[in-house]
């Protein structure tokens, strides 16, 4: 069998609070993610998740634990090896908006991002149509500013920007939560579309136990820092074993 594309080992990390209590936020957690395998990874807040997404793209480093990402150990990385992974690695997050210059229309945004692997103007710009094209926006959208679309275009083109160096993981924190229902089940089916035609990576953050279950090959459920269950995501939706997980799918039914 193939190395994961990503592999989490024993993870642990605490942060010191005001008052000088040590806070333990992530508890001894491995998870892993295959070639073309969309994990989930649910939990309450406060449970590690934003933690969890941190620490796997280097934002902030582990106590102790192992992160290896494409066969390189992101924990010890730098220079190009880092480089590299960030281009193989990107991250929709939750406020579409926040994630954009507000200065610099969409397809801008769009085209920075292809710069280091499209040299070109007009090739560039060919691809910023082709990107829009794919998650179901116009040309036109290449033109307007974050503040003159709304919260699920402006996701799209989030998810545009993130695809354009074809990277082997797409993290989603929270990717949909901002968003309304109906906007939600489209954003999921665009990514489920763009994961059957790349053959792409998922590691799906979210609390909605309901959204992860329509997605994820495979789910973790975090609680306090620790992985308390996992397995295949119909698995622990039809048998929960953890009463957490159940109070999390009751939540679910009971909305």
């Amino acid at each position: 069998m193939s190395e994961p594309v990503l592999d989490v080992k024993n993870v642990t990390k605490t942060f010191r609070e005001r008052g000088g209590r040590r806070f333990r936020a992530l508890d001894d957690v491995s998870l892993t993610v295959r070639e073309g395998e969309c994990v989930g990874v649910v939990g309450e807040s406060g449970c590690g998740k934003s933690t969890l997404a941190r620490i796997i793209t280097r934002l902030i480093l582990p106590d102790s634990g192992s992160v290896r990402f494409c066969g390189t150990e992101l924990t010890e990385a730098g220079g190009a090896a880092l480089r590299r992974a960030y281009r193989d690695m990107k991250m929709i997050f939750q406020e579409p908006r926040s994630s954009f210059d507000p200065r610099l229309t969409l397809g801008v945004s769009i085209r920075a991002a292809l710069k280091p692997v499209m040299r070109g103007r007009r090739e560039q710009e060919a691809e910023v149509r082709r990107l829009l094209h794919v998650v179901g926006l116009e040309p036109r959208f290449a033109q307007a500013y974050p503040r003159q679309v709304s919260g699920g275009e402006c996701q799209r083109a989030a998810i545009a920007r993130a695809i354009a160096q074809k990277p082997r993981l797409l993290i989603c924190d929270e990717a949909t939560s901002a968003l309304d229902v109906s906007v939600q089940a489209q954003v999921i089916e665009l990514l489920t579309a763009i994961r059957r035609e790349t053959g792409i990576s998922y590691l799906f953050i979210s609390h909605d136990l309901a959204l992860v279950s329509s997605f994820c090959d495979r789910t973790y459920v975090l609680c306090g820092g620790r992985v308390v269950e996992q397995g295949p995501t119909a698995q622990i939706i039809r048998e929960p074993r953890e009463a957490y997980t159940k109070r999390l799918l009751s939540s679910v039914l009971t909305i």
